[in-house]
């Protein structure tokens, strides 16, 4: 019986540490270009190395962790063409889930969706960000679930793996913060009134002012660490350019 314990309980194990070190990624714990110490981080998480490992594998193949020969791994750093490109490509699956969602979602979904709207709705007005995140990724999950197309969310999961932190930073700043509020209030009303036209266009228009944001803090910051001799952009990483604009 013991063993049959474990072997349930393993799997269970790994997948709560990859859990864990994703929220650690996207609130910039473990920073963009930052390498993940095994030895620390099987001591915060009180984990042994072997579920750590089998976590960071998962990750990896997410495409959030770089696995390097004979150096370990570290956090995925996207240029600001990835990010260009990485969010062009969101924005359309966004604006297809929202799009279908408006034509199959069903009450129960859309009630699940309202409370959800509600809670995002207190954390901001808590300016509680990481509640306000966690909250705002489980609506779009929720548009992207109502739209009942398995092979949509299977791309939809995979890309918006490779955003998720900076999805998190573009709220950091009031104004726009209050713009991304403001159009998802539209995109509630949007799904209420079963109007795919309305909602694709609030969520590609989403996308775009969240493509934009991310740009322009990641530009911004290079520019602020320019004179520095280390060259370490956001989070004290090095930013790598790769001459795109938008």
């Amino acid at each position: 019986m013991d063993s049959e314990n474990l072997s349930i309980a393993r799997p269970v194990l790994h997948e709560q540490v990859a859990h864990r070190l994703r929220q650690m990624l996207v609130e910039g714990l473990i920073p963009p270009g930052g390498k993940l110490n095994e030895r620390t981080l099987c001591e915060e998480l009180s984990i042994s190395r072997t579920p750590l490992r089998e976590a960071i594998k998962m990750l990896a193949a997410e495409g959030l962790v770089e696995l390097l020969p004979n150096r370990g791994s570290v956090a995925v750093q996207l240029s600001e063409a990835d990010v260009h490109h990485t969010f062009e490509v969101m924005a359309g699956l966004e604006a297809l889930s929202g799009e279908l969602a408006a034509q199959r979602v069903t009450e129960a979904e859309l009630s699940e969706i309202k409370a959800l709207h509600y809670e995002m709705m207190a954390a901001y007005t808590r300016r509680d960000l990481s509640a306000y995140y966690q909250v705002n990724a489980a609506i779009h999950r929720s548009f992207n679930a109502a739209a009942k197309n398995p092979v949509l969310t299977a791309t939809y999961n995979q890309v918006n793996a490779r955003l998720q932190a900076l999805r998190f930073r573009s709220n950091q700043d009031g104004d726009k913060w209050q713009r991304a509020v403001d159009e998802h209030i539209a995109m509630v009303q949007a799904l209420e009134a079963r109007d795919p036209a309305a909602l694709r266009r609030v969520l590609m228009q989403h996308l775009d002012n969240k493509r934009h944001v991310v740009i322009e803090q990641l530009r911004s910051s290079r520019q602020t660490i320019s004179a520095s001799p280390e060259g370490t952009g956001l989070s004290g990483i090095p930013f790598q350019s790769e001459g795109h604009a938008p």
